[in-house]
């Protein structure tokens, strides 16, 4: 199974910024329910494109810095970045289709 980047401050530069593939970066929380149905469809598209795409996560009660910094205001939120800058943001839980055809079009 492909890897899910955990995205800290510390890291964010390293894995996201510098990422030489698009990003899809999961802003999350342990008690969100929506977060936890995203879940298993990041972790499919992380197996389907490994080497094309990056899938983050960040955890916004470890990384709250991390949360305001990108203005994230409801969870799931992910946030899409190409060449080190943010050009998406989707909120709430969307289909794997949906995802797919997001990855498709930055690839």
């Amino acid at each position: 199974m492909a890897n899910i980047e955990q995205v800290t401050k510390e890291n964010f530069e390293s894995v996201v910024t510098n990422s030489s593939t698009p990003v899809l970066v999961d802003f999350w929380a342990e008690w969100c329910g929506p977060c936890k149905m995203l879940s298993p469809i990041l972790d499919e598209l992380a197996a389907e494109f490994d080497g094309k795409v990056t899938i983050a996560k960040v955890n916004i009660d470890q990384q709250p810095e991390l949360a305001q910094e990108y203005n994230v205001m409801s969870i799931p939120t992910v946030k899409i970045f190409k060449d080190g800058a943010e050009v998406k943001t989707e909120v709430g839980v969307k289909p794997k289709p949906f995802w797919k055809q997001e990855i498709n079009g930055l690839i």
